[in-house]
């Protein structure tokens, strides 16, 4: 595994498919505390991994189920990315991405329903990403395929009652993958839902439910990033 003595090098991997809608990097970007490159997807550009220690890869409206060209060709960098040591952390679309690349595209499927707006998840194992056994921190969720029955090389870290596969990590890697969108604030995931509804996005009954539910946010996203990045906890 390498180690990280120096300050971190992030790239943030834009798996955005209309960016006017979806804007992952603004969204990650307003919570990192460090400086990083931005690389759009979808135009075939990616990171020179001799530049950086740690990659984010962000969510994405586009199915894993049905992989374009360059969804092939960012696994691969993927790959490379983890058997060099590089830190990995991928959310939502990203998330699958890397159970797709590092496990086999039969460990990523259709949900049996999706799960949108502010859930509560359940910690299955003590995480410097997510906290302690038990608790059940709220974040943003909107997804409508999964991560299932992973092989023996990952951990589950946490799960829900529609998700088996909330957050898991390779074992003995610096590489997470959080089916959650924890960049994703209040504020911002109403005006993105909204904004999908205005589009005719696909379910939109679902997201009109979710719009319509209580929200709350466990501000997870504060740990994730302090975690990842190596930093020092910050207080709950």
């Amino acid at each position: 595994m390498k180690a990280h003595a120096t300050q971190p090098r992030l790239a943030i991997i834009d798996n955005s498919i209309n960016p006017e809608i979806y804007k992952p990097v603004e969204h990650w970007g307003r919570n990192l505390p460090i400086h990083y490159e931005a690389y759009a997807a979808r135009k075939g550009r990616f990171p020179d991994l001799d530049r950086f220690t740690h990659l984010v890869l962000t969510g994405s409206e586009a199915s894993i189920l049905e992989p374009d060209d360059w969804v092939v060709v960012e696994a691969q960098l993927v790959s490379e990315a983890v058997e060099r040591g590089l830190a990995v952390l991928g959310s939502c679309w990203g998330h699958q991405l890397l159970a797709f690349a590092l496990a086999g595209p039969e460990h990523v499927a259709r949900s049996a329903r999706p799960e949108i707006g502010w859930i509560p998840i359940r910690l299955l194992a003590d995480s410097d990403l997510l906290g302690r056994t038990g608790e059940r921190p709220y974040t943003f969720s909107l997804h409508f395929d999964e991560v299932r029955n992973l092989p023996g090389s990952f951990e589950i870290l946490a799960e829900t009652d529609l998700c088996r596969v909330q957050a898991m990590r390779l074992r003995g890697r610096p590489v997470w993958g959080l089916q959650c969108h924890p960049e994703v604030d209040i504020p911002t995931g109403r005006k993105f839902l909204s904004d999908l509804v205005d589009t005719g996005f696909k379910g939109r009954e679902s997201i009109l439910r979710a719009l319509h539910r209580r929200t709350h946010d466990s501000g997870l996203i504060r740990r994730i990033i302090a975690g990842f990045l190596g930093f020092p906890a910050p207080h709950p």
